[in-house]
């Protein structure tokens, strides 16, 4: 580089992002002697996995971005000495029927038959065998693959040899996943909620020959061999402050209010601190940055292995498709259903407008430019399962959070000029969804802060992408990939074997966009760093 900058002694390893996957490299490599620094923009660690008082005077701490906890390998929990405390939730799931909002589908892990009446309730009874049939499948896929995460890839064949089952490769991995929706279950909603593990992050419809709501679904249903996602007791902050805890520990350095402007092939990072300009040179960069970050931090000079897009050299953004908006109520809301408590309800991930049929017309609708007057949505109460996130005082009176997740708001919708309007259109049609299923409307039960204003905070992707320099809003960096190789892809360096590598040997990736990325999992942390130890 020609710019003059304060030369630091080089090191090791500079990892560029201090997220989660950032920090769980850092303290695999300090670990192992490495000198490692982390530089991170923001003035905390954490990323996208951080807690925080979203409302001021409120004494609530939200898990602000991402939420629950299944592909955190336990692995890496045990190696690294964390403390981190994962509460399972009783209730799999709750989804109104459109058709009559006065039932629904409640699936009870602690109680089966009271599944198999729910099935009924809803016209699916013929469908609770085949239910419990397709996730004694899914688990069969979990057992198998999961062990692999943290492992040189597989290829193909290996993967399949793995699972050992050819019907039920062909029907998670080689065919549309709405073709196996279709054959093994009857009721359009029963197939709507099997479907959302598929497009959570993911603008897609199932019958996509791209099969990309087919890898969205194998990563959401093979989390440490069953597919469970728990809530992170403490937040998700208590994540990361145990990954940040481990690497300081371990001796990396960890620098924020670093904000890395510019990467060279040959590993020299120059980034501003405060108001000085430095360079450090690292034998390795782990890049915990979306592709697409990296690649404007190369100078739009890298090849097309770190270029994002679903296909390697496809120059195009990657897009997000979704809408997040955390509230504080004073407690939770009556259901039309009264045969469900609303502490069943939503002590599981509660279904709204997603039915398959909805979930398809919702994505045509986004994809052509309209915008659905009813969002399909998903909802998570934390403070049900880990009420620890709540001072005494809101427990004592009741309160409780909603985070609600909407699908198909694609990235496209969004600029600048609009975003406002747009988020406040948002936020009006996630509001909507939930009060068609509701017995009374959720704007009453909503908190005020300390100024007056409702406790509710709403996350566009074009917020994302500012916030947490997430292009496109992309909760994943860019597209995900299968969890192995095909079979001629190249596997001669460590960081191909361990799928981190770019085209520049000195850099790797190791955040979510790296294969096996996505999630709160640090995988790609993990993978990065062994790729650096057996280089």
């Amino acid at each position: 580089m020609s710019e003059p900058g304060l030369r630091e002694p080089p090191h090791d390893v500079v990892i560029v992002g201090g997220g989660h996957n950032g920090l769980t490299a850092a303290a695999y490599l300090a670990l192992a002697g490495k000198s490692v620094l982390v530089l991170e923009r923001e003035d905390h660690v954490g990323g996208a996995a951080v807690s925080a008082q979203a409302f001021p005077g409120v004494d609530a701490r939200l898990s602000r971005y991402s939420y629950l906890v299944s592909l955190l390998p336990q692995r890496i929990i045990d190696e690294l000495g964390l403390e981190i405390e994962l509460a399972r939730r009783r209730y799999s799931s709750y989804t109104p029927d459109p058709a009559d909002t006065r039932t629904g589908l409640l699936v009870d892990h602690g109680d089966d038959e009271a599944t198999g009446t729910s099935f009924d309730r809803v016209g699916a009874a013929a469908d609770f065998p085949a239910w419990n049939a397709f996730y004694s499948d899914t688990g069969r896929a979990a057992r198998a693959l999961f062990p692999t995460v943290c492992e040189p890839l597989p290829t193909r064949s290996e993967a399949r040899a793995l699972l050992g089952d050819d019907r039920l490769w062909e029907q998670f991995i080689e065919r549309p996943l709405g073709t196996a929706l279709r054959d093994r279950f009857q009721n359009d909603l029963v197939r709507g909620v099997v479907a959302t593990d598929g497009l959570i992050g993911t603008f897609a419809s199932v019958d996509s020959p791209d099969l990309a709501a087919n890898r969205c679904f194998l990563y959401h249903v093979i989390g440490n061999g069953t597919g469970d996602w728990d809530v992170p007791v403490g937040g998700m902050g208590a994540v990361t402050g145990e990954l940040e805890k481990a690497a300081r520990q371990a001796g990396a350095r960890i620098e924020t209010d670093a904000e890395v402007t510019a990467i060279t092939p040959d590993g020299e990072v120059r980034y501003r601190h405060g108001t000085v300009d430095r360079v450090v040179q690292g034998r390795h960069v782990l890049a915990n940055v979306a592709p697409w970050v990296l690649w404007q931090l190369l100078d739009g000079n890298a090849p097309a292995s770190v270029r994002p897009g679903g296909d390697r050299g496809n120059d195009a953004k990657p897009e997000g498709a979704q809408v997040k908006v955390n509230l504080l109520l004073t407690r939770l809301p009556r259901l039309r259903d009264a045969t469900v408590s609303p502490e069943a309800a939503f002590g599981g991930t509660f279904h709204i407008n997603e039915t398959l049929t909805q979930l398809e017309q919702a994505h045509a609708q986004a994809d052509r430019g309209g915008f659905p007057e009813l969002l399909p949505c998903e909802i998570y109460c934390h403070s049900l399962s880990d009420p620890s996130i709540l001072s005494p005082e809101l427990v004592a009176a009741g309160a409780q959070t909603l985070t609600v997740f909407a699908l198909h708001a694609p990235h496209r919708w969004l600029t600048e000029e609009n975003n406002d309007e747009r988020r406040d259109r948002l936020q009006a049609a996630v509001l909507a969804s939930l009060n068609s299923v509701l017995a009374e409307p959720i704007e009453d039960l909503i908190m005020t802060d300390a100024g007056g204003r409702p406790c509710i905070e709403t996350k566009t992707t074009l917020d994302l992408e500012h916030a947490l320099n997430l292009p496109g809003g992309n909760i994943f960096h860019g597209p995900l990939e299968w969890p192995f190789l095909e079979d001629d892809e190249p596997r001669s360096t460590s960081a191909e074997r361990w799928g981190v590598a770019t085209e520049h040997p000195r850099i790797l990736l190791c955040g979510a966009g790296a294969r096996r990325g996505g999630g709160v999992s640090g995988i790609g942390g993990h993978n990065a760093a062994m790729a650096v130890l057996e280089a």
